[in-house]
């Protein structure tokens, strides 16, 4: 550990403790707070972070590390990560909320969620990503409430399951948001209107080709941008944000934070600023 000295390490033992320690390193006016863990760690060291001036730093240590992905951050070498790091190259990412939560990648209500909901902690460290197509079989088989989507321009529709993005990855390395730029202050939104095996037909169509094209939707899957929208259903549906299960609900409202995230990328991308103290938030035990 050559940048052991570097650091002041925090390893934390729940998602509230980093949120906390992320909002006091913000509060402290710290320059960059790193996160080291999966797509759960981010999420939470986000929230912490959410409205300061605080840059983000990644070490993507966990499952997915879906934004880190997005990013073109390495996650197969740490110290490639901290390359990126030390180059001082950053930009401004769009900061979005579901029912005030944050979130920097996407969310989904429904049947994606069910299946985090399904897939527990301990599964999920023994099969890695396997673990999610297990329960994603489980799951096929149920019958989900139907749900009501209203959009910020007042266009409404009915699905069983939508996929929220702000960057263009789902599931990994999978783009699945073909419009997806997350620093337009858009949500791109694909929303399908049938469960089961039509689900997973569907979604894997549009990984096949790169993303759902929103321009060719079929009769059962719609492709929309927008500032924000509501979803509401008559039963508490599953919902999850960035990769982890937020809860159950019969509302969700995704909007705009008004704020933006600057977070630490390769130097090929827009944006330079520079770093001088770091601090490292260690993913925990659930992470």
């Amino acid at each position: 550990m050559e940048n052991a000295t570097r650091f002041a390490v925090y390893a934390t033992r729940s998602r509230e403790e980093a949120i906390e320690l992320a909002q006091r390193f913000a509060q402290e006016g710290e320059p960059l707070v790193i996160a080291a863990g999966g797509d759960g760690t981010l999420n939470a060291v986000i929230e912490g972070l959410a409205g300061s001036q605080t840059s983000l730093g990644v070490f993507p240590t966990g499952t997915m590390n879906v934004f880190a992905r997005e990013m073109g951050i390495p996650y197969d070498r740490l110290e490639n990560a901290m390359e990126i790091i030390d180059e001082g190259h950053s930009e401004e990412v769009d900061l979005f909320a579901m029912n005030g939560a944050p979130f920097v990648q996407m969310a989904g209500v429904g049947f994606d969620a069910q299946v985090i909901e399904e897939t527990t902690w301990e599964r999920k460290k023994l099969l890695g990503p396997l673990a999610y197509l297990l329960s994603a079989t489980k799951v096929l088989g149920e019958k989900p409430p139907q749900m009501t989507i209203t959009c910020h321009e007042g266009r409404s529709y009915q699905g069983v399951c939508l996929l929220v993005g702000n960057g263009s990855l789902y599931g990994g390395q999978f783009p699945l948001f073909k419009k997806a730029d997350n620093s337009d202050d858009l949500l791109d939104v694909v929303i399908f209107k049938e469960a089961g095996y039509q689900f997973v037909r569907d979604t894997l169509r549009g990984l096949a080709k790169g993303g759902i094209d929103p321009d060719s939707p079929g009769h059962s899957v719609e492709y929309v941008q927008t500032k924000s929208l509501e979803v509401t259903s008559e039963q508490a549906v599953p919902i999850e944000i960035d990769g982890e299960l937020w809860g159950r609900s019969t509302q969700a409202t995704f909007d705009s934070t008004g704020r933006k995230l600057r977070v630490f990328t390769p130097k090929e991308r827009k944006g330079k600023t520079r770093y001088a103290l770091l601090k490292v938030l260690s993913p925990w035990a659930h992470s």
